[in-house]
């Protein structure tokens, strides 16, 4: 039975994962006596599978002659068409809102942005919470997946930077994408990684029971986490009743989110296993570690025109607000610390949007649920930076251990240099769209970022005045997710999918 169902087209597949998903708060409705979102959610399921079976049925036999474009292809439906079977429910469960903002909220769970219209928490019922909970659950695991088992064969997502090939280049050749289809491939890795996915999110989840929240907030916390999507039914960690015993705990587990190391060593032309001598792992814990400490020290040394304040409990509260804020928005999750303002009283910083952005443009790492732009990208134009340092001392030196070490400085800080153009093209694109909707500069840079590293909780937080979602033109929120998904798939993909040579059979 199960190898037949992998004979399906993915698309197929994917859908009918989503109408299994449409049960979760189906069920859940039905415990806390929601009748009409529970047949929302369900007959949905319900129509949705029949449908996905009857084209299962249909495309049977269906030979796919170029696997790897099928990969990219089937990726970008997924995120663009997807969404729109994920809105039906939530549409009519919610009642009194547009496919748009379904649609909208949709995508943005599924890419684990976290953006959200509903800037209310209160308006939308448990249930509906915990449909957008699970969807960006999914959309991280399918984050993790889809890195390995399509982008790494295909140089692509971050493993260009220390792949002997070009990026993309596996698109055309390479043994791996000749072996398997993609939902072959796809089961084999997600059968892998589902318990470590599964496992994580468990622990975590009762983690935040023992430590005070309910039930309910503490697992949409945990997915929340797992999949840095953000999303709380609650407006965030403040919400829940785990305190700080909570934000250390999620904060430990969005180390995930640094890099792919810390739970599989299945790594493709990484060289390296040894989590200690991971350089995303590293780079990571650096800045984890070096930005909180520059906002502590800067009590004394920048904000000399605050009240002195030696109070030792506040201190140590503002510099966990720092760490925390540093790893939430590094690994893009956008989890608010509930010490956040008294670090930024502590630092004396008014307005620390432009930190946060620049931790988001950063972002986790590579095979992992974070967005921006990698640890790993950054690491090696650090180092190919370094490199071109030392040769003004010694001009003739040779540097490098091994042909990794070369790649990192040459060839891979050259491709890490250009996606890091394309994304601040992308970036510039995005806002001037946004501004010629009448969205003001500061609004459309925080957005195109936000959207661009899938962090919707930058939005709240960059900002001088919050941005709401709910107020932006239909035609914002259109340009939003479609960034969302950019920022999901990479501009490299993008590429790759309107290179010639790739649709040549």
């Amino acid at each position: 039975m199960m190898a037949r169902i992998l004979e399906l087209p993915l698309i197929v597949i994917l859908c009918l994962i989503a109408a299994l998903a449409m049960l979760v708060p189906a069920v859940h409705a039905v415990s806390v006596g929601d009748y009409v979102t529970m047949r929302a959610f369900f007959y949905s399921a319900v129509i949705l599978a029949i449908l996905s079976a009857f084209v299962g049925i249909a495309s049977q036999g269906l030979t796919v002659r170029r696997q790897a474009r099928s990969h990219l292809i089937t990726l970008l439906a997924t995120y663009t068409l997807v969404p729109v079977l994920l809105a039906v429910p939530l549409r009519e469960a919610i009642g009194n809102t547009t496919f748009l903002n379904a649609y909208f909220e949709m995508v943005s769970s599924l890419t684990t942005t976290g953006a959200t219209v509903f800037d209310d928490p209160s308006r939308l019922r448990p249930s509906i919470h915990l449909w957008r909970a699970v969807v960006g659950w999914m959309g991280g695991f399918l984050a993790w997946v889809t890195a390995i088992s399509i982008m790494a064969p295909l140089n692509l997502g971050g493993f260009e930077v220390l792949s002997s090939a070009e990026a993309g280049q596996g698109a055309t050749a390479g043994p791996i994408s000749r072996v398997a289809d993609a939902s072959e491939r796809l089961a084999r890795y997600a059968g892998r990684l589902a318990p470590i996915y599964g496992g994580l999110t468990l622990v975590l989840w009762i983690a935040l029971l023992v430590l005070g929240d309910s039930a309910f907030v503490a697992l949409c916390h945990a997915m929340g986490t797992m999949a840095t999507s953000g999303i709380s039914p609650v407006g965030g960690l403040q919400g829940g009743g785990s305190g700080f015993m909570g934000e250390a705990m999620v904060a430990m587990f969005l180390i995930f989110a640094i890099s792919r190391l810390t739970f599989t060593n299945d790594s493709a032309n990484m060289g390296t296993k040894a989590l200690q001598s991971d350089p995303e792992f590293r780079l990571g814990l650096a800045i984890v570690i070096g930005v909180p400490l520059l906002l502590f020290a800067r009590h004394w040394l920048g904000a000399l025109d605050l009240e002195e304040q030696q109070d030792f409990r506040a201190g140590l509260k503002a510099l966990w607000g720092g760490i925390f804020m540093v790893m939430s928005f590094l690994t893009t999750a956008g989890f608010e610390s509930v010490d956040w303002e008294e670090a930024r009283r502590w630092s004396g910083l008014q307005t620390p949007g432009l930190m946060l952005l620049g931790l988001s443009i950063f972002g986790g790492g590579v095979a992992t649920t974070a967005g921006g732009v990698k640890l790993l990208r950054v690491y090696a134009l650090y180092r190919h930076g370094q490199r071109e340092l030392d040769k003004l001392v010694h001009p003739n030196s040779v540097g490098g251990s091994g042909q990794s070490a070369r790649r990192m400085r040459r060839q891979g800080a050259y491709v890490a240099w250009i996606f890091f153009m394309l994304f601040a093209m992308s970036i510039a694109l995005v806002m001037m769209l946004l501004s010629t909707l009448h969205i003001d500069f500061q609004d459309s840079s925080v957005l195109a970022i936000a959207a661009l590293s899938n962090t919707g909780p930058l939005a709240k937080f960059a900002a001088d005045v919050p941005i709401s979602y709910a107020a932006l033109p239909v035609l914002a929120k259109l340009v939003l997710a479609g960034t969302m998904v950019l920022g999901r798939l990479e501009m490299l993909v993008i590429i790759a999918l309107l290179n010639p040579a790739f649709w040549r059979q």
